[in-house]
């Protein structure tokens, strides 16, 4: 598998959290501009932001959870030349996955339907794992 196919997933899960972070940034620029927010409710880290802004901040932080282990992941299979095309579609079903997580969070927010992304993810994200391990383990 070539490792432009391989990191591929990655880029684009990137991109997704660059995205979040921009979308982050605007937000809190917007309420502090417009006063909604005053920069003394926030400057040692407090949580006073507005809802909205919260809630895309905090899918921007969700970024460092679960994809952290997909990051390890693909770090460790590719100079061990086991990323081969199985983890590849699974790298790309978390993708989705995280993505679909990404826009329930930041439009809706449906508890439900976040869970059920998320869980999506987690559970490819094990499968992953597991596929990787099985492979390192039994010398496939």
């Amino acid at each position: 598998m070539s490792v432009q196919m391989v990191l591929l997933p990655v880029f684009v899960q990137i991109g997704l959290t660059f995205a979040l972070l921009l979308g982050t940034f605007a937000a809190r620029r917007r309420t502090l501009k417009s006063r909604e927010t005053k920069i003394g409710d926030i400057v040692l880290g407090q949580p006073n932001w507005p809802a909205r802004v919260a809630q895309v901040g905090n899918c921007y932080n969700n970024q460092f959870e679960l994809p952290v282990l997909f990051y390890v992941l693909i770090a460790i299979a590719l100079p061990l030349r086991h990323a081969d095309l199985v983890l590849v579609l699974l790298s790309w079903v978390f993708v989705v996955t995280r993505f679909v997580h990404a826009g329930v969070f930041v439009t809706s927010n449906d508890l439900r339907g976040r869970s059920l992304a998320w869980l999506a993810g987690a559970l490819v994200l094990m499968a992953m794992w597991l596929y990787f391990a099985l492979r390192i383990l039994l010398l496939i």
